[in-house]
């Protein structure tokens, strides 16, 4: 029994004990107050510092009354380059401004009670108040500006973030769209033509093809979208030495059976640091809207030559032409120009496309046209030295 009541007491007494306090924790507890003291002591040294100043110099005014301009001035100086540096709150400020403005001007209104200066000398204590106030004033309105201005910035760039976010979000949601109708479709696209090749109704063989040949274009369609929600990442080119010339020539080899007058140009004797695929690409862009805006017999000149430091891809049409409020937007995507001879082949994508890719190439587009008269399109890529 003994026993169990000593373990019941030693129990209590253990519950009702505090807890213990590690002695670093009582150690920090301990210097913590001094800590807290030395930290706001050495941000308030300036201060102190300018105070002691100003007591110095209120004793020269008071004991050099001959000399006492020129610690009444420097007084007021050391108060305006104080808060120029410090920038106070407003409330303390003004409380300095005040206490400054009493002692000074007491010291002051004392030797000319005691007729030891002239009272016009008062009158400029509260001139040079008035003076500093009116510098506080603007310094703090010019901060309010400042703050307005980075809290704009801040919101603009949130915005931007934003923007950029979204467009983002908007090249993935393309990648992965186009990427997943490429599978669907080209099955699809194969078991049409087999029911077409298969089939013994000539009703159904032409349906086939109607549907096999939407198929080709939404094909078509999604790899556009990939190839311009592409155009902006890393590994979008391949740079090599290309021969200008013969991306002209192999793009005349695939386009000469369309009906139209072809014309080969000038063909410039040039290199450009560029990937071939894409600019056969881009070219082919120019090429079929030119096609899309000339009839059967219509010219078509395509020819390359050189400036000061581009190779200059050229393709000119004798076709309808693009009206002047149409040239602004023809480079937007889905965007087609209202004379367009042949509307049912375009997606108006292609020359976002070879704006794209000239882009990436650090090149540009351009493009002049007179409605009825036809467009010339030139495709500028920087040229190897």
């Amino acid at each position: 029994m003994l026993t169990r009541d000593r373990i019941r007491h030693g129990r209590g007494a253990a519950q009702l004990a505090p807890p213990a306090v590690p002695r670093r924790m009582q150690a920090r507890a301990g210097t913590s107050k001094p800590h807290v003291i030395l930290a706001r002591t050495r941000r308030a040294s300036p201060d102190i510092a300018w105070a002691v100043f100003v007591g110095l110099n209120l004793a020269a005014m008071q004991l050099l009354p001959s000399w006492q301009t020129v610690p009444f001035l420097v007084i007021w100086v050391s108060l305006t380059v104080i808060y120029g540096f410090r920038l106070w709150r407003l409330q303390p400020t003004i409380l300095t401004l005040a206490v400054v403005t009493l002692a000074t001007g007491g010291i002051i209104g004392l030797e000319v009670v005691q007729g030891h200066q002239d009272a016009d000398y008062l009158a400029e204590v509260p001139l040079i108040a008035l003076m500093f106030l009116a510098m506080v004033w603007q310094g703090r309105r010019r901060l309010t500006a400042i703050h307005d201005k980075l809290t704009a910035m801040d919101q603009v760039q949130r915005i931007s973030e934003e923007n950029l976010r979204m467009l983002q979000q908007q090249r993935q949601f393309l990648q992965d769209a186009s990427h997943e109708l490429g599978t669907p479709i080209t099955i699809a696209l194969g078991h049409v033509e087999l029911i077409e090749s298969a089939a013994t109704d000539q009703e159904i063989a032409k349906d086939a093809r109607v549907v096999a040949g939407e198929l080709a274009r939404l094909r078509t369609l999604a790899n556009r979208l990939l190839l311009l929600a592409s155009a902006e990442a890393p590994d979008f080119l391949q740079l090599a030495p290309v021969e200008v010339g013969s991306v002209i020539l192999d793009a005349l080899d695939r386009w000469g059976p369309v009906p139209r007058r072809w014309r080969l140009g000038e063909l410039a004797e040039a290199t450009v640091r560029a990937d071939r695929d894409r600019l056969l690409a881009a070219l082919d862009a120019l090429l079929e809207n030119a096609v899309a805006h000339t009839r059967t017999g219509d010219r078509i000149d395509v020819s390359v030559c050189l400036d000061d430091v581009h190779a200059v891809f050229t393709v000119a049409d004798s076709g309808s032409g693009i009206a002047a409020a149409d040239l602004d937007r023809i480079f937007g995507r889905f965007a087609r120009a209202g004379t367009s001879r042949n509307d049912d082949n375009g997606f108006g994508l292609g020359l976002p496309i070879a704006q794209a890719i000239a882009h990436a190439h650090n090149g540009s587009v351009r493009v002049r046209s007179t409605l009825g008269e036809g467009s010339v399109f030139e495709m500028l890529i920087p040229a190897a030295r």
